[in-house]
């Protein structure tokens, strides 16, 4: 038995074709725990990312009133805040947030920010260095309750109100500010909100946000948010309720966060008639207010005002837009056991785009966001049109995309419509709901939202022609210089590229989540119970990487650590085959294999080439030179072949006899890890007769070997090729060196030239122009 064991050991040799030196392991280890990144789990904050016993949050109440002032452009603002102290800590001063103080000329926005001299430039280029816009809040007073005067101090976009008295846990506190400032003009100044002037017509379109002093946020992670606000990050709130009543001109017609109270004071009898129509359409809009109307609207400016009363329970901002020149079109949407008003105002240079898409795509937006997250839970949402943004508040956003002067659009013009109304409407889950903190960490809104807006968008129409979300689009970004990179952990104001690392790359990678590392079902519980556990709450990043494994059972400390707190990118690589098969024990077998590893070797040249310039060698003229050896087969087999062949084989199971006579191919394949970033290995297997599969092996196979593994594969049929990552799904950066034998990946380019009017013009107007008689 010692020598029948001996020799299934000896017996099992293969034969090599091919072999590569193994590269030294340098890297650190990429699967070490991040004790020492995360924040130490606390009774506010538990391990396993819920909210602790101890969690709490600010709240803070509104009532306010605002006049538009269409002749000035200026709001005229009080408002009324009772601020509810449920910290464990006793406050002797509030933080408010004074954003209109960005547009201060004396703020440090403009004064960061860098120009150049051009040899030509406009009016609006030189206004941008030398501010002459009157921006920024006037504040009239602040007093309390009874009237008495309140000490303040301005910090630029930050105020610091001085408490009569320190404000202990449970106490509230309640103060009135009286307010104004100039309106500006987004396509001049720039800005969030603004007014958008329309020439032809002589009338404006205000979306109007960050329009009131309003509460900063107190947690027991940043204490008091007041990080000034610089422009790009963004908000950082608290919830509360709104009672916000907006006089206009009285043929102006607005959106606003929350349910309007007075829609019989401010809507003609046919709109209010057809508003209650609109809440029982659910398959179609309603157009409550025609573009007739608006252009009839657009034609006289009246002097008279109306007051529309908004009001809105739980949310963590207000916003709002009017304009005379407003279509409006709504439609209701079931969510769950309630139903929500999707609805949208919009000029008439939006038609007809607008009014095919732009509320289908709102109901499109809730239905999706709440199958995914939690149901949405306010009773209405909007969508405004206006040029060049995209700006999202509660139950209302702002939105590009407009038509060509004779209602054609392009298709780069109708799904960029279509996916900023899903991201802007999206976002009334991420921050609306799931209220992160925006002005310190970007990525937790933009990129969880950009995340869930590609899945809706793929769930509007097939193959949709999604920019963000899938692996392979944002390759470019993260094989580019990484001197021009940011980990995605770096705070909103100091972000490279803020596109790529706040929107792109955290979608991109919560889809390779999803669809490689966890797969769709862990995924999708533990992203929905982040949900769940968050909704009308403030998280923090350790909150949401926590939950994510805490509800899946899936370590991914090393996604985390790589993918979000570096700039490492991915290029894993085939390095190497060895193809090997076992030599048959079997004499007959064995001179077969024999046989045919000598015929598939390769002639050289000299033997080639010999065969006719050589007409006869010596042994063919002189036949007595031939021996044995001369004629003797070494691969023939003999009978003593087969006595020792019988002999080996008497005490082996059949199995054993299988496998030392197996047919079958084996290969070595070598993976190397190039790129700073691990991921899952998975790779195709091709066969000769033209058949394939997939194998897919958990990123911890790298914890066996840091920068090479080898895993080999035993097949019955021979395989030709091996593709690594064949469905783009890592991000790999360079997928040349994924193919084994390697193949030549074409490129296409495209040659531009000079174009005229007539081939700039979009499809819809080429095509306007051919049916015309």
């Amino acid at each position: 038995m010692h020598n029948n064991k001996y020799l299934k050991i000896l017996l099992l040799s293969f034969l090599s074709i091919q072999y590569i030196n193994a590269q030294e392991n340098t890297d650190q280890n990429p699967f070490r725990q991040m004790y020492d990144i995360l924040p130490t789990p606390n009774s506010y904050r538990t391990a396993t990312g819920a909210p602790g016993k101890d969690y709490y949050q600010q709240t803070a109440d509104y009532k306010i009133e605002v006049i538009l002032d269409d002749m000035n452009q200026t709001i005229s603002g009080k408002e009324k805040i009772t601020f509810f102290n449920n910290a464990p800590e006793t406050l002797t001063y509030l933080w408010l947030q004074l954003d209109q103080n960005q547009m201060d000329k004396e703020s440090d926005t403009y004064k960061i920010q860098q120009h150049n001299l051009e040899d030509k430039m406009s009016v609006d280029q030189i206004n941008r260095i030398e501010k002459t816009f009157e921006g920024g809040y006037k504040i009239v007073k602040i007093t309390d309750d009874k009237g008495v005067p309140l000490s303040y101090v301005i910090n630029k976009t930050m105020m610091r109100l001085e408490l009569p008295n320190a404000l202990k846990t449970g106490q509230k506190f309640s103060f009135n500010i009286e307010y104004w400032y100039n309106i500006n003009d987004r396509f001049k100044l720039g800005g969030r909100s603004g007014y958008e002037y329309f020439a032809e017509d002589d009338n404006h379109l205000y979306t109007i946000a960050q329009f009131f002093p309003r509460m900063c946020a107190y947690n027991d992670v940043e204490g008091w948010q007041n990080k000034q606000f610089l422009g790009s990050g963004e908000f950082t709130l608290i919830f509360g309720n709104y009672e916000v009543s907006i006089t206009v001109p009285d043929d102006h017609l607005v959106a606003a966060t929350g349910v309007l109270q007075n829609p019989d004071k401010v809507l003609t009898k046919p709109q209010y008639e057809r508003f209650k129509q609109a809440e029982k359409s659910f398959l179609q809009p309603v157009i409550i207010a025609t573009q007739e109307e608006a252009i009839e609207r657009e034609k006289t400016k009246s002097t008279g005002k109306k007051t529309w009363t908004f009001t809105a329970q739980n949310v963590r901002d207000f916003a709002f837009a009017s304009s005379r020149k407003f279509i409006w079109d709504a439609m209701n949407v079931r969510i769950g056991n309630k139903t929500s008003m999707a609805m949208s105002m919009y000029p008439k240079e939006g038609n007809p785009l607008w009014e095919k898409y732009s509320t289908k795509a709102v109901a499109h937006t809730l239905v999706t966001y709440s199958k995914y997250t939690i149901d949405y839970p306010y009773p209405v949402a909007w969508s405004i049109n206006a040029d060049r943004i995209g700006m999202e508040y509660p139950m209302i956003s702002f939105n590009f995309g407009r038509c060509e002067k004779d209602g054609t659009y392009s298709k780069r013009t109708k799904y960029g419509m279509i996916s900023v109304i899903i991201h802007e409407v999206g976002h009334n889950f991420f921050p609306m709901i799931i209220n992160s903190d925006e002005r310190q960490w970007t990525w937790m809104d933009e990129g969880l939202n950009t995340f869930v807006q590609y899945l809706s968008e793929q769930e509007f129409e097939r193959e949709y022609p999604s920019s963000r979300g899938e692996a392979q689009t944002v390759v470019d970004y993260m094989k580019g210089d990484k001197t021009k990179m940011s980990p995605i952990m770096t705070n909103s104001e100091s972000i490279y590229q803020f596109g790529n690392n706040a929107y792109h790359k955290p979608a991109v990678g919560l889809n390779i989540l999803r669809e490689t590392i966890m797969g769709r079902e862990l995924f999708d519980y533990a992203f929905k119970e982040y949900a769940r556990r968050w909704a009308f709450k403030q998280p923090y990043p350790a909150d949401f990487f926590r939950t994510m494994e805490d509800a899946s059972g899936v370590d991914l400390d090393w996604f985390w650590r790589g993918w979000f707190y570096t700039t490492d990118h991915v290029d894993l690589a085939i390095s190497d085959v060895k193809y090997k098969q076992v030599m048959p024990q079997n004499p007959l077998k064995k001179e077969a294999a024999k046989n045919q590893d000598n015929a598939e070797q390769p002639l050289n040249i000299s033997s080639i080439r010999n065969k006719t310039s050589i007409k006869e060698t010596y042994t063919e003229r002189d036949p007595s030179l031939i021996d044995f050896y001369s004629t003797y087969d070494e691969n023939k087999s003999t009978a003593s072949d087969s006595i020792k062949y019988e002999n080996v084989i008497k005490d082996l199971t059949e199995e054993e006899i299988e496998a030392i006579n197996s047919n079958n191919h084996y290969y070595e394949i070598t993976f190397e890890r190039l790129g700073g970033l691990v991921m899952p290995l998975i790779y195709k297997k091709v066969y000769e007769d033209g058949s394939s599969e997939i194998v897919r092996i958990p990123a911890e196979i790298w914890k066996m070997g840091e920068t090479e593994v080898r895993k080999v594969e035993i097949s019955d049929k021979k395989i030709s090729s091996f593709i690594l990552d064949p469905y783009v799904e890592t991000a790999d950066t360079d997928t040349e060196n994924n193919y084994f034998p390697r193949v030549l990946i074409p490129s296409r380019f495209e040659v531009f030239k000079n174009k005229s009017r007539e081939n700039n013009e979009n499809p819809m107007q080429k095509a306007k122009k051919e049916i015309k008689p």
